[in-house]
Order: C-alpha cells, then structure tokens, then sequence
C-alpha cells in the first residue's frame, strides 16, 4: 500500500469520527511537531492567520522540537482535513498529532 493510499484512509477514517463525534462548526484543537526552526513555526502560524486560531509552542526540554497547539472554530470535517493537508504539503519533516 501506498503513503498516499494510508493517508487518503487515515483522513477518510478521520472525516467519519469527526461526522459522528462531534456537531459542526466546531472548535478543533491541531497539535503538530516540528525541529524547532521560527521559519517552520511561523509557516504554520500563517496557514491559521486571519481563522481566529489561539495558538500556543512550546519547546522540548532539550531545545531540539517545538509542539505547536492550534485551537480554532473550523466549519466542518473537510475544513479540518483541508488544514492538515495543507501544513503536510507546505512544511518538510511536520508531525501531526
């Protein structure tokens, strides 16, 4: 199986819990992992500029990563899966929780 063909089930599968768990427009609470580099961290600010996002970093004890926590109202599964693809394409080596 492909990457592609696991993420286009992983987001499916996601899209599904978020239809049955959840009443929308909704808060979503994004939480990713980067190598601390600003460049990186505020890639990601920007792809929430403009949403009203709260957006909270903090480093790991050692200074080596940075969690970044994005909580934002988002209108439905298919925003929030929009949002996840994008920081994906757009930022190089992003985990996402």
């Amino acid at each position: 199986m492909s990457k592609e063909q696991n993420q286009d089930e992983f987001y499916a599968k996601l899209k599904d819990q978020l239809l049955d768990t959840t009443l929308w427009p909704s808060e979503y609470l994004y939480k990713f992992i980067v190598k601390t580099n600003a460049e990186k961290i505020e890639k990601i600010e920007a792809i929430f500029n403009y949403l009203g996002a709260v957006i909270n970093t903090k480093e790991s004890s050692n200074a080596k990563y940075t969690s970044i926590s994005i909580n934002v109202r988002m209108k439905n599964p298919d925003a929030v899966i929009a949002k996840y693809i994008e920081v994906s394409e757009k930022i190089q080596g992003v985990i996402s929780l």
